[in-house]
């Protein structure tokens, strides 16, 4: 049922009301996102093509020492934002990133790839951990969904020009007469340098920002905004344990059933990106009528219909349509998950809410993200889906039961 109490409203003008600093944050973290798309691609697309270097093995534990390292880290980070602010944090987060892509550039030896992974896992806890509660700080509940939504919509935009890049390479191959190694490095090399604008032109747009910083908080199981906290990332570690058997490795999971190449799977998981910033748009409108919580558990259901359909297709073109649509709709949420955890919360824990349920989120994923190289490297296709399905539906039917009379208020 549609709102009564909340005025019409669009997406032109929820994102009108945005703060402008928080649009020029969204806007300048874009050159980094540019190149981590682009090295999802070359990790988990090229890297392991016969005779380059990786197994689906080695990928796995790629992304499993980058998930786990942002969470070892995701606690005292987010304590430090809480007491120290959020600025610094995502600087770090943002400065990071550069020499662990330029690390891809040059070497595809395992032991320098993971000293990488574990960097870059480092920033992305940073970055996670502070970045949602500075939008959170600049922000209240008439432009936060609006807020989240924006960021969301340029994040994935970015990765999706990053993971679409491969798909001109045969074409730049034959033109320049280079070998399809020398391409993909070369472009690795130049987007770890172009992500060094992001750090440095938030720099100056942050230079005269100025936050409320808080005092240490007395971490308390009893207290009403961590009660709700616990709930919230332990039902969220139930899509993170299932995301982790075959989401992040999609590109791996098309080469090696049905033989489709970084070339394909570049431009798919970025018309997915695209599709996810435009549904994006869409679940801050959703919101706005219904509420975040029905609007969240019904995108998050017609998903796990899709992905559950994918372990039965047999045609690589099917597989890719309905990996889109399921893309689509369970990254609808994501706006409305983060905006909704910064609400349910005190304004002084934002910092520590993030990373906390980054741990959660994370932690699980990327354990399941080894299984998953390990089951896809026996050949084994459809169980990484049978598994996510099911650690989905329990997630999605606990979040309405818990979820479902919570009201924001802050």
């Amino acid at each position: 049922m549609e709102n009564k109490d909340q005025p019409k409203a669009n997406w032109r003008v929820m994102y009108r009301a945005v703060p402008s600093r928080v649009r020029w944050l969204v806007y300048l973290s874009c050159f980094n996102g540019v190149g981590y798309g682009y090295l999802i691609i070359l990790v988990t697309g090229y890297l392991v093509l016969p005779g380059v270097g990786l197994t689906a093995q080695d990928v796995g534990l790629l992304l499993g020492l980058n998930g786990i390292t942002s969470v070892v880290t995701a606690i005292p980070i987010g304590l430090l934002a809480d007491r120290k602010g959020r600025k610094g944090i995502v600087m770090f987060g943002l400065i990071a990133v550069p020499p662990a892509l330029l690390v891809f550039a040059f070497t595809t030896d395992m032991l320098y790839l993971a000293i990488a992974s574990i960097i870059a896992g480092s920033a992305e806890g940073a970055f996670a951990t502070a970045w949602n509660a500075m939008i959170a700080d600049q922000t209240d509940l008439s432009n936060r969904n609006a807020a989240f939504s924006l960021s969301f919509v340029y994040g994935t935009a970015s990765f999706a020009i990053g993971m679409a890049l491969p798909f001109a390479f045969p074409t730049v191959q034959d033109w320049l007469g280079v070998t399809s190694h020398e391409i993909h490095t070369d472009v690795m090399l130049i987007l770890g340098l172009v992500a060094f604008i992001s750090p440095i032109t938030l720099w100056f747009l942050l230079k005269d920002y100025k936050e409320d910083l808080h005092p240490p908080q007395k971490f308390s199981l009893k207290g009403k905004s961590t009660g709700r906290l616990i709930k919230f990332s332990g039902i969220n570690s139930l899509i993170g344990l299932g995301a982790g058997f075959i989401i992040p490795l999609i590109p791996t999971w098309f080469l090696l059933k049905f033989g489709v190449e970084d070339s394909l799977t570049g431009p798919l998981l970025a018309v997915s990106s695209l599709m996810m910033a435009l549904a994006a748009i869409v679940s801050s409108v959703l919101a706005h009528r219904y509420g975040a919580v029905k609007s969240i558990v019904t995108v998050q259901g017609l998903s796990t219909v899709f992905m559950l359909s994918l372990a039965f297709i047999p045609n690589a073109a099917i597989a890719a349509g309905f990996y889109l649509i399921r893309s689509a709709l369970m990254n609808m949420a994501v706006p409305l998950l983060d905006s909704f955890l910064m609400v349910i919360v005190t304004k002084e824990e934002r910092g520590l809410a993030s990373a906390i349920n980054s741990i959660f989120w994370r932690l699980p994923n990327s354990a399941s993200t080894v299984v998953g190289g390990v089951l896809l490297t026996s050949g084994s296709f459809e169980v990484p889906f049978f598994l996510a399905t099911g650690f989905y539906v329990v997630a999605i039917v606990l979040f309405y039961r818990v979820f479902k009379d919570v009201r924001p208020s802050a």
